[in-house]
């Protein structure tokens, strides 16, 4: 199981519009095979500061994403709506447990 943790950063009054493109690129890559769980949540305190969280079944499935048309489409608006500071870390897990 891999494991994508981070940030990107984007102008608080950008969040609006972004939002309808961020919610197409969730329901895209949900629906890939191989996609456990993948979202983004705006941050409480910190405007703009966006939290990334994707589980992928393995890096056959990581890759088809990484080559699909969504992300390629949301990665081409990233200019237009300030998407900045990407910070994204990739985590291998064996397995997990209830904590």
């Amino acid at each position: 199981m891999l494991i994508i943790l981070g940030t990107v950063r984007l102008p608080p009054e950008n969040l609006y519009e972004a939002r309808a493109a961020m919610q197409e690129m969730i329901e895209e890559s949900r629906a890939e095979e191989g996609c456990v769980t993948y979202s983004y949540a705006e941050d409480v305190i910190e405007p703009g500061l966006v939290r990334v969280t994707e589980i992928w079944r393995d890096r056959e499935a990581l890759d088809a994403h990484f080559a699909s048309d969504h992300l390629a489409e949301w990665r081409a608006n990233w200019d237009r709506l300030g998407v900045h500071d990407r910070d994204l870390q990739l985590f291998e897990a064996k397995s997990g447990q209830p904590v």
